[in-house]
């Protein structure tokens, strides 16, 4: 836009991501054109989806979201693991079948990503891709990577792989031991499984080696190249994953196809910390997430996951969570706000030089958010941009609600929206006002200001109070009233 509001035309910056392997931000450059590919390493289902396990759900699906946004087709991938030492570990001590357990865990994680607004494109399990993993294996030891021992299962190379070590920053070899119970078999302590042999009772998997399953780290390899070719555009999953999974896949993927770099970005979300542990099942701190979503909505979590840098750790506490509960409230009241004015606003044909000046504030919020979400996903800067949005509609907007000011501000809201997910669509249409309450409360609002002129406040602040009982919450500023609809609190 340009003329006489001295206003710019907006112009999206590049998207710059920060890559573990690089050590440094560099520009998203996909593979094929417009197409993002993203492989998101998924859950190991023995147990309940936890509230740490969310926190990377949710911040590749609105990094997704931002990608579509900018206009690219983003296809998402991410794994179940279905079979594994801690799935028959809890087969063993349950005295359950491992297949009943994969079950009811998967039910829980899916219906962990459908309450928290997560989804997926494809979810590809192990136990499926069996025929796929056995192949990719034999490629591995043809080119002279892997390994069979006595024993029937097959380890990578290490030593075969010049540049094992730097995605991590293990350089040193001393620091790569892997699998302590295998040492006896493998050349080289920091060996890896690709196969492992069957141990009796355990379930397993005919190969040309003997009968087994495949190795942690080699599914992935599998099941991401099967889905998005031998080159794609973002892995993810958290910094736990960095070593060894992350650095053991690449080395087998660029090994097997021989291409450098196997993937543009390696993309790790920091983890949720309980004080200076991480939340893990093994410490026994975790709290399930269908237990946190008794207490607090999807879209608070959705905003707590988000309100730190991704790659940062992020703190719990039922503190820090209510706090953010109390923001995700004060966004919500003021995008109902908006969006009550919008319906009132009328069109006007001329604009005053204080309603250009608010025009310019809400135009530069549009590009602080994509100069903040372009920066390495900077979602902090994110919700500076809508708290500012908030004063400004509080300030401003709501005592001069034109209906350019109006519609920029719920453009502004939903956009933030498309890539957050927290604002409350489903309860803003259960509470969607009829025009018999908006007309009731412009006769109740007039007749306030007439109690007030004639300095009758005990009858005003006395009405106020009982409106703010129904929950109907009024806002003064000198003689004038606006009123929004509190959302009732959760139980």
């Amino acid at each position: 836009m340009t003329g006489t509001t001295g206003l710019t035309k907006i112009v999206l910056p590049t998207i710059r991501i920060y890559d573990t392997l690089s050590k440094e931000e560099s520009e998203l450059k996909p593979v094929e054109p417009n197409i993002i590919k993203m492989y998101v390493c998924g859950p190991t289902v023995y147990d309940y989806t936890h509230i740490g396990h969310g926190r990377p759900y949710v911040v590749y699906d609105a990094f997704k979201r931002y990608l579509a946004l900018r206009g690219y087709t983003v296809i998402h991938v991410m794994n179940i693991t279905d079979i594994d030492d801690k799935i028959i570990k809890r087969s063993a001590e349950e005295k359950r079948d491992w297949r009943e357990i994969v079950e009811e865990y998967t039910k829980d994680y899916l219906e962990a990503l459908k309450a928290l607004r997560v989804s997926v494109d494809h979810h590809p399990r192990v136990t499926e891709h069996i025929k796929e993993i056995v192949e990719f294996i034999s490629v591995l030891i043809d080119k002279g990577y892997a390994y069979v021992a006595p024993s029937g299962s097959v380890y990578f190379e290490v030593d075969k792989y010049e540049d094992y070590g730097r995605l991590s920053g293990r350089l040193e070899k001393t620091l790569w031991s892997q699998e302590q119970e295998f040492l006896g078999e493998k050349k080289k302590p920091y060996d890896f499984a690709l196969w492992k042999a069957s141990k009796p009772g355990e379930p397993y998997w005919e190969s040309p080696w003997g009968k087994g399953r495949p190795g942690w780290h080699i599914e992935c390899s599998v099941m991401s190249s099967r889905y998005l070719g031998e080159r794609f555009d973002i892995h993810g999953g958290g910094t736990d994953l960095i070593f060894p999974h992350h650095e053991n896949e690449r080395a087998q993927s660029e090994a097997f196809f021989g291409v450098k770099p196997w993937v543009s970005v390696w993309m790790h979300v920091g983890l949720v910390m309980v004080g200076a542990d991480k939340m893990s099942k093994s410490l026994g701190n975790i709290i399930p997430l269908r237990d946190a979503l008794k207490k607090w909505k999807p879209e608070v979590l959705r905003l707590w996951y988000l309100h730190v840098h991704y790659r940062k750790p992020l703190y719990f506490s039922e503190e820090n969570i209510e706090s953010t509960k109390r923001l995700c409230e004060r966004i919500n009241s003021a995008y109902r706000l908006v969006e009550r004015l919008h319906r009132e606003a009328k069109e006007l044909h001329y604009l005053n030089n204080r309603d250009l000046n608010i025009l310019k504030q809400l135009i530069d919020l549009n590009s602080k958010f994509h100069r903040a979400l372009s920066s390495d996903f900077n979602t902090p800067e994110v919700l500076a941009v809508i708290s500012e949005l908030t004063s400004i509609i509080y300030r401003e907007v709501q005592y001069n609600p034109k209906y350019m000011l109006t519609s920029l501000s719920l453009k502004l809201f939903r956009l933030f929206n498309s890539v957050f997910g927290v604002l409350e669509e489903e309860s803003e249409r259960a509470l969607e006002i009829e025009p018999l309450t908006e007309e009731l409360m412009k006769i109740i609002v007039e007749t306030r200001r007439e109690l007030r002129k004639r300095g009758l406040y005990d009858l005003s602040d006395r009405l106020r109070e009982d409106l703010s009982r129904i929950g109907i919450q009024l806002m003064d500023k000198g003689l004038e009233t606006t009123w929004i609809i509190k959302r009732k609190q959760q139980s």
